[in-house]
């Protein structure tokens, strides 16, 4: 169905119809839910700092009982993309979308600064989430507010001798910082 056929449809619909088909949407489908409790109570800061805890564990994991001591980092970027994506379905402040985009590299960077990592993949990963901030940075005209930001993650890779710290030069130098 298209959206112009959708818009016919709705517009034949009286208003108690609506508000059923609404409601059923409501209890059958977890999106339109969390899409509606975010719309009346849009607790955007409470929900930055929800993800922020989630993506440090993914590098920090807090403590928990075991048999065999210390919890092991998993270092999943894809914890970060989900919350990211999260983010931009909900229709959250773009600065707060660039703020957990960059915190998730700042993390993993501090992570990397004090465990040195082998895998390729690891930093391959970083360069394309890097990409992706600044784009949607620099997209959204919020670069001003973040180059700092922007700069120290650039400066980090180069401090920790990164392998693709050139990649993350070529991005920095196609911004015209």
């Amino acid at each position: 169905m298209s959206k112009r056929d959708l818009k016919n449809y709705l517009s034949e619909l009286d208003k108690g119809q609506l508000e059923e088909q609404i409601i059923e949407l409501y209890e059958k489908f977890n999106a339109v839910k969390v899409f509606y409790d975010f719309i009346f109570n849009p607790k955007e800061e409470k929900l930055l700092q929800e993800y922020k805890l989630k993506i440090s564990n993914e590098y920090f994991p807090i403590s928990r009982v075991r048999s065999r001591g210390k919890t092991k980092p998993k270092l999943r970027r894809s914890v970060a993309q989900k919350a990211i994506k999260h983010f931009i379905t909900l229709g959250v402040d773009c600065f707060l979308i660039a703020d957990i985009m960059l915190y998730a590299i700042e993390i993993a960077q501090t992570y990397s600064s004090e465990n040195g990592i082998k895998q390729e993949l690891f930093y391959k990963s970083m360069l394309n989430s890097y990409e992706q901030a600044t784009n949607y940075i620099v997209s959204n005209g919020i670069f001003n507010e973040y180059k700092s930001r922007i700069i120290a993650i650039h400066e980090a890779t180069i401090n920790q001798n990164w392998k693709n710290k050139h990649e993350f030069e070529s991005i920095v130098s196609k911004i015209k910082i």
